[in-house]
């Protein structure tokens, strides 16, 4: 017999947090088994795509661009150094921080990997007509003003 607890109900189908977090899941275990072949993990992939748009940056921007707390930022791109993918580079005029830079090998991996998220962003978005695409653009953007910024902890 089902019963529910009295009080407050929110089913989870309701939840747009529930909702977006098993998508994420969804295009996160899409993306890992296309990435994984070539060494890749999931956590590098985050690094790699904001790098490709922008080398160089700190480690604490890059923190920040991805909202990842800084011990976690650090170990991941200890792994990608010890991959051969960046290389940290400290900074000339301020020698507390360290600049992030990609390889030849990080860099060349962009034209390898990137067809694989275009590949998954497309099947998941089969069927989905361009004005519903640009309504969840749009929707998703809504919904992150209304949050506030993010504050760098993983959820």
């Amino acid at each position: 017999m089902d019963e529910q607890a009295p009080g407050i109900s929110f089913p989870l189908e309701d939840s747009a947090g529930y909702l977006l977090r098993m998508t994420h899941r969804s295009f996160a275990r899409a993306v890992q088994a296309a990435i994984a072949p070539r060494g890749v993990t999931i956590g590098m992939w985050y690094f790699l795509r904001i790098l490709w748009e922008e080398d160089g940056l700190t480690q604490r921007e890059l923190s920040q661009r991805i909202e990842m707390m800084e011990p976690t930022t650090a170990t991941a791109l200890r792994n990608m150094a010890e991959r051969n993918l960046v290389r940290r580079v400290r900074n000339a005029t301020d020698k507390r921080k360290v600049n992030i830079y990609l390889t030849d090998e990080g860099r060349a991996l962009r034209e390898v990997l990137l067809p694989f998220a275009i590949q998954v962003n497309e099947t998941a978005l089969a069927g989905v007509s361009p004005d519903d695409i640009a309504c969840f653009r749009k929707v998703l953007g809504l919904m992150r003003i209304n949050l506030g910024p993010g504050d760098g902890d993983e959820v």
